[in-house]
């Protein structure tokens, strides 16, 4: 019995790394139609009575606005281009904050919140936190910061029932990704903390502060290519 089990779980060890690692592959060169929090959020609508709502439309790096990688550098992730997943500097941060204050803090980089949208479950475990590490080294290690950025502005929740960029730009800016404002880029970006509480659409006035917080921000980012082909 103890051989079978041994053996058991060799196999379900390889399969799990072998699976992984190739989902990872795979999206490296395709869209991601959709993730789990999507199919999360439609449950939840349906559950409480809500009609289904799911706006998606996936769309190259290239058709977005120069501005919108800035923005959310600026509101999420300012070192996205010089860290290799893990901002060391704002985990620290972060842990000396929350000894201090009720409020917790979070450090997620882009990276992190690309695995966990694409290849996880949003509820916060250990375990979910240890897989989030994992997926994260693997994208950074097979994709190239481009297409963490472009599966990331694609499936990042931008408003109840609306995922990513192009998305949002409809239904909340009524125009194409593409024609996008500055401003815009850096009103969504504002939202991304809690975007079913915060609107783009309907911003507050802690949003407009935010909004132009972000827009100074963007000034001091890397600098970002949007005009790439895989």
């Amino acid at each position: 019995m103890f051989k079978f089990i041994k053996k058991l779980f060799k196999r379900l060890v390889v399969a799990f790394f072998a699976s992984t690692i190739l989902s990872v592959i795979i999206y490296r060169f395709l869209p991601v139609y959709v993730t789990p929090l999507m199919l999360i959020r439609c449950y939840e609508q349906h559950k409480e009575g809500k009609s289904l709502k799911l706006k998606h439309h996936w769309i190259p790096l290239r058709d977005m606005p120069d501005d919108m990688p800035l923005a959310v550098m600026g509101s999420e992730d300012a070192r996205f281009m010089k860290h290799h997943g893990f901002d060391l500097d704002a985990i620290e941060k972060a842990a000396n904050q929350n000894k201090k204050s009720s409020k917790k803090y979070g450090a997620s980089t882009i990276s992190q919140q690309t695995a966990k949208n694409v290849f996880l479950w949003p509820e916060r475990s250990w375990v979910r936190k240890g897989l989030e590490a994992y997926f994260t080294v693997l994208i950074e290690l097979i994709w190239s910061k481009e297409r963490i950025m472009e599966v990331y502005l694609n499936s990042i929740e931008m408003g109840d029932g609306i995922y990513g960029v192009e998305a949002v730009a409809q239904e909340h800016f009524s125009c194409q990704a593409k024609n996008l404002t500055r401003a815009n880029c850096a009103l969504i970006a504002a939202t991304l903390p809690n975007p079913l509480v915060y609107s783009s659409k309907n911003p507050s006035e802690y949003i407009v502060k935010r909004k132009f917080q972000i827009l100074k921000q963007m000034n001091y980012v890397t600098a970002f290519k949007t005009d790439v082909n895989y």
